[in-house]
C-alpha cells in the first residue's frame, strides 16, 4: 500500500512560518513528479508548488513565488515545503500528491497544477495564518 503522511502544520502569526514535510513510502517515492496543493474552506483545492525530481526543476504558483520552497531529501524519503512571509490567505489545509512523470517534462511544466494528474494523495496537514 502507497502511502503519503503529511506534517509540520500549525497555527501561526502573519510573517511567520512553517516547513511542511510529506513522506512518501518507497513505492510512492518512486514516482518523480510531486506537488503541493491547498484547499480553503468553501473552495476547490488549487495547486501551490510542483517538483519533477528527474529534471530537476520546480513550478509555483503566482501567489506563493518568493515566498514557498519546494524541495526534496531522497535520504529521508520526504518532500519538503518551505513557507516564508506567510499570509493570512494562505490559511487551509495542505496535501502532497505523487504522480509518473509524464513522457516530456515540458507537459509537466504546463500541468503540474492540474488535480487529475495525481494519484497518490495524503489526508492533508492544516495551516492557519492570523494577522
Amino acid at each position: 500500500q502507497v502511502q503519503l503522511v503529511e506534517s509540520g502544520g500549525g497555527s501561526v502569526q502573519a510573517g511567520g512560518s512553517l516547513r511542511l514535510s510529506c513522506a512518501v513510502s518507497s513505492y510512492a517515492y518512486s514516482s518523480e513528479c510531486m506537488g503541493w496543493f491547498r484547499q480553503a474552506p468553501g473552495k476547490e483545492r488549487e495547486g501551490v508548488a510542483g517538483i519533477h525530481r528527474g529534471v530537476g526543476s520546480t513550478y509555483y504558483a503566482d501567489s506563493v513565488k518568493g515566498r514557498f520552497t519546494i524541495s526534496q531529501d531522497n535520504a529521508k524519503k520526504t518532500v519538503n515545503l518551505q513557507m516564508n512571509s506567510l499570509k493570512p490567505e494562505d490559511t487551509a489545509m495542505y496535501y502532497c500528491a505523487a504522480t509518473r512523470c509524464p513522457d516530456t517534462w515540458y507537459e509537466y511544466s504546463g500541468s503540474w497544477y492540474r488535480l487529475g494528474g495525481y494519484n497518490y494523495w495524503g489526508q492533508g496537514t492544516q495551516v492557519t495564518v492570523s494577522s
